[in-house]
């Protein structure tokens, strides 16, 4: 299955999928990659100010949903191995983000790695605790 087919069936990623679909990016994220994905689960998305989803995938909304859906995204496939304290990925909207090993945590910007290396056929799926906004 590509990312987006296992984003569905994993089935705690139903707002990423909402957002990813509002974004037109499904067809880019089944594509062929290899794209690494840090995938917010749908906690996350809650845990945002209220109404913030619901504002991000209004139609009017879409190229501001599109570029923080891309912060999540780093082309090729990178796996848990390849992460280094400090490293910095450049995402596919084009900015930057860090990685943090510390106390046995991978941390990309603020936002915990709660499973890694879900492998897909186009890539792998980093699962976070939070959406990282770009700055």
């Amino acid at each position: 299955m590509n990312i987006v087919e296992t984003a569905v069936n994993h089935g705690s990623f139903k707002t990423l999928v909402a957002a990813v679909t509002a974004a037109e990016l499904v067809e880019t994220l089944s594509g062929k990659g290899p794209f690494t994905v840090f995938a917010p689960l749908d906690e996350a998305f809650a845990a945002l100010p209220a109404g913030t989803v619901e504002s991000l995938i209004e139609p009017a909304n879409k190229a501001k949903l599109q570029s923080i859906l891309t912060y999540h995204v780093v082309p090729g496939r990178v796996m848990s191995t390849d992460l280094t304290d400090g490293m910095k990925a450049k995402t596919v909207n084009g900015a930057e983000i860090t990685i943090h090993l510390k106390d046995g945590k991978v941390l990309i910007n603020d936002a915990e790695v709660v499973t890694a290396d879900v492998e897909t056929d186009n890539g792998v799926i980093h699962v976070i605790n939070k959406v990282i906004m770009p700055a």
